[in-house]
């Protein structure tokens, strides 16, 4: 009874907590839309933010963190590997590659960052990519500046010459990290397993070599013109800000910037494995290994999130992979 009350008391305050949240609308430049406030409750993980949006769709959450002169800002596209076509595996992955090698207006993104003592990386996944940095404070407005710029003006950047520069370097990335590395292959067959075919969960976020040798640069025009528009993004502002300033610049850089195609819902595809299936992977390895895989629950979820805790307890971080599917470590 004691541990009931405990969870009701816990959920109550909870509620009470969301209640809470954005009740007053901030000053906003022209052009920008103020959604709501979040402040969790004393004692909750959750961190608190302010949601905006611009007329041209684009999503703005800004957290206040003035414990270190820095601040960290995310650009999220609302796209990965499962939003590409089947023949067209590793697209989205070769796309975040392209995209820092310049655009329009700047020569080489990650100089600009590095120059000014920040940090800058990017990432794909199945259902996003992401490109993010770290600066001192009083450089907010410079990388507001690049992401804009690699938004509004990228494709007259593109040529012939770094499109194939990244093809190979995507190329090699697999080579290094799967076809040539000992049980390199292992999760992408155990994707192959567990979806089926043409599932846009079944292809590895990294691509298959012949389908990374069909794409040209007519290919990435079409996919950066789809995908990365402002309404398919939500840009992330973390740190030692002042919020009106910060509105103001992203409103300067990005208000400008068209909507691009409006980007339907992806469906849920939901897949039931109707018996145990057994696949053998042979390759040049010196000592064979057996891998369990047992599909669970959604990613990102309570259960999901318990059972990688559990796997942890278990048998640490091989156990993990092997019982969540939806792993995507390098070192499993």
């Amino acid at each position: 009874m004691q541990r009931l009350l405990f969870v009701a008391v816990l959920v109550l305050s909870t509620l009470i907590g969301c209640q809470r949240l954005g009740t007053s609308s901030p000053a906003t430049p022209e052009g920008v839309t103020w959604i709501k406030t979040v402040s969790p409750p004393p004692g909750s993980a959750q961190v608190p933010y302010q949601q905006f949006t611009l007329d041209n769709g684009l999503t703005v959450l800004l957290h206040q963190d003035h414990s270190d002169p820095l601040v960290s800002v995310d650009m999220r596209y609302h796209v990965g590997s499962a939003r590409e076509e089947p023949g067209k595996s590793g697209f989205a992955h070769f796309f975040e590659h392209m995209m820092f090698e310049g655009s329009e207006h700047v020569d080489d993104h990650g100089k600009r960052i590095k120059e000014v003592g920040g940090y800058n990386n990017g990432s794909t996944n199945r259902d996003t990519t992401q490109y993010y940095q770290t600066v001192p404070a009083n450089e907010l407005e410079r990388v507001l500046w690049l992401e804009s710029d690699r938004m509004g003006f990228l494709l007259d950047a593109v040529s012939q010459r770094k499109f194939e520069v990244q093809r190979d370097t995507v190329k090699n990335e697999r080579a290094f990290r799967i076809d040539n590395v000992p049980y390199g292959r292992v999760n992408e067959t155990i994707n192959q397993a567990l979806y089926p075919e043409g599932h846009p969960y079944s292809w590895p976020v990294i691509g298959y070599v012949d389908d990374l040798d069909r794409v040209d640069v007519g290919d990435l025009k079409q996919f950066f013109s789809r995908w990365y528009g402002p309404n398919n993004a939500t840009l992330t502002i973390g740190g030692d800000l002042d919020v009106q300033q910060t509105l103001a610049w992203v409103k300067k850089y990005f208000g400008d910037i068209p909507e691009g195609p409006t980007i339907p819902a992806a469906d849920p595809q939901p897949v039931t494995l109707e018996a145990d299936r057994f696949v053998t992977l042979e390759d040049k390895v010196s000592q064979p290994v057996l891998v369990m895989s047992f599909p669970t629950s959604t990613p990102e979820t309570d259960t999901s999130t318990r059972l990688s805790v559990l796997a942890n307890v278990l048998g640490r971080v091989v156990t993990v992979c092997c019982i969540n599917p939806w792993c995507k470590r390098e070192n499993c």
